[in-house]
């Protein structure tokens, strides 16, 4: 036999308990909303990328009592570091840091060649040598660039799955 109680205000008032909302239906646009939120994070991606090559670009040729004292190429890993963070999180895949990553590495490939003038955004080495004094920071700009973009990539091609529960990420 079982003996029910009525439950006690514990306030010693009247009780306030409301029955819990029933969650809302979702809308016919969360779908399109969604889609068109990944596609915007996509598109941010790639002109972050950009903007940020050409900035990376800017800063390559500062000097220091002559010297070249590169922290274009510290600018450039952090940079790609958060672009492949951004680009992976505003999309929700894995292949989305390929977005960035592609855009910035075009623009850096395009500034290291020369133009039919013969200007250098981003300058190489002269004569015969893979790197000199004057195109260390271009080269080592790529190189790190480039690893950064690959760190990202494969640490989440190493990473778990998120939790099963959370809806917000489609597992990729």
């Amino acid at each position: 036999m079982t003996v029910s109680t009525p439950s006690l205000p514990v306030d010693g008032g009247a009780e306030s308990e409301a029955p819990p909302a029933e969650p809302r239906p979702p809308s016919r646009f969360s779908g399109a909303f969604q889609v068109g939120l990944r596609v915007a994070g996509g598109v941010i991606a790639v002109v972050a990328a950009l903007v940020t090559a050409l900035a990376e670009l800017m800063i390559a040729p500062l000097r220091l009592g002559g010297h070249l004292i590169g922290v274009a190429v510290i600018a450039t890993v952090v940079g790609n570091l958060a672009l492949g963070w951004f680009a992976y999180t505003t999309v929700g895949r894995k292949w989305a840091v390929v977005l960035p990553a592609a855009a910035w590495l075009v623009l850096m490939v395009t500034a290291s060649g020369r133009t039919t003038e013969g200007d250098l955004l981003l300058v190489g080495p002269q004569g015969g040598a893979v790197v000199d004094g004057n195109s260390w920071v271009g080269v080592v700009m790529i190189l790190a660039g480039s690893i950064a973009f690959a760190v990202v990539g494969f640490r989440l091609m190493l990473a778990q799955p998120p939790y099963s529960a959370n809806r917000q990420l489609p597992h990729s």
